[in-house]
């Protein structure tokens, strides 16, 4: 066992390094009860920029609640369960984190998704907009290229919309494709660097291998299985699972990477940069992730896509079509609703 008190304030200091000047911070999980949501509490739970954690969800918070508490950490964590509960969770919060919704299930068509969590998004939004209007919101309920659209149609309709402060979490894509590159090229993982943008879904994700650092050759063909690896990263995870789940815990820890990157800024830590899906003038989607220098008010400032490699480029063209589509699904879903 004393290779955790090592490991577990290691693992604390990876994720909160360079954090600026502390300030109390509440966040919040909506479904926290979930298979993304309880190790993403866990991780936001060890987080020392985490001064109150409150853990929402429909069911099970109490029981995720009360084995989370017992860390050792700074956070102080709340359950709340059920809608009645949700205002309270929601009050003062600087941040929410939604991994609330359904997951993908073999078979389920994107359409099958959309139609389940985009009521449940729709309702958290509204909501979040009613008792924590200028929070930073962390969009991890699929799919992404359309909830976050989703939420953006409520907070306007609420009056409360801050384009800073709207965030789709793609860092399980950047994961990926530090991970394959770094396990193709015989590098260490954590020190490879490549920004992934586009959206969050199949073909719409672009992973920049010509930009990672360190930067390797690769050949056409090692381009195109890293880039498809990548994009199907949720596939491989579901069919590995034989239908019994979905990317659970690399999501939570790539959503408290995000998440984590995201305190640190609003304390104050410069140049911190992520690839988050955001609104966006970079391409013809209102919406599209790229790398983003974060600070105190949210998104800062969306940095350029940087120089192009003919494959890169025809693959954002090839995404924008559907990206954009997505983008249309989910300002129509409000709109009609």
């Amino acid at each position: 066992m004393a290779f955790l008190k090592n490991a577990i304030p290691l693992a604390r200091r990876a994720l909160s390094s360079a954090a600026g000047s502390a300030q109390p911070r509440k966040v919040a999980v909506l479904g926290a009860g979930g298979g993304i949501g309880q190790p993403l509490s866990l991780l936001m739970k060890t987080n020392p920029l985490v001064t109150d954690l409150s853990l929402y969800d429909v069911a099970g918070t109490p029981g995720v609640t009360a084995d989370i508490s017992h860390i050792c950490s700074n956070a102080k964590a709340k359950g709340y369960m059920g809608a009645d509960e949700l205002a309270g969770a929601l009050e003062g919060c600087d941040l929410v984190l939604i991994p609330a919704g359904v997951p993908r299930k073999p078979g389920m068509t994107r359409q099958d998704l959309f139609n389940i969590n985009a009521s449940i998004v729709k309702g958290l939004c509204e909501s979040i907009s009613k008792n924590c209007p200028t929070a930073a919101v962390g969009m991890i309920s699929n799919p992404v290229n359309s909830t976050v659209p989703i939420a953006s149609e409520v907070f306007k309709k609420a009056g409360t919309y801050d384009p800073k402060k709207l965030f789709g979490i793609t860092t399980l894509d950047i994961v990926r494709a530090r991970t394959f590159y770094a396990e193709a090229k015989g590098l260490n993982a954590e020190d490879v660097s490549i920004p992934v943008v586009g959206g969050h879904a199949g073909t719409t994700i672009i992973p920049l291998f010509s930009q990672a650092t360190p930067l390797v050759e690769l050949s056409d063909e090692e381009r195109e299985q890293l880039t498809k690896r990548t994009q199907d990263g949720g596939t491989e995870v579901v069919q590995a699972k034989a239908g019994k789940g979905s990317a659970t815990l690399s999501m939570a820890y790539a959503a408290a990477v995000f998440a984590d990157s995201l305190l640190k800024a609003m304390n104050g830590a410069p140049n911190v940069v992520e690839c988050t899906y955001v609104e966006s003038t970079l391409t013809e989607a209102r919406f599209f992730a790229s790398k983003v220098r974060l600070g105190p008010s949210g998104a800062e400032e969306i940095l350029p896509l940087g120089n192009l490699i003919p494959y890169e480029e025809k693959a954002i063209q090839r995404a924008l079509p559907e990206l954009m589509e997505s983008i249309q699904a989910g300002v129509d879903f409000v709109k009609n609703a």
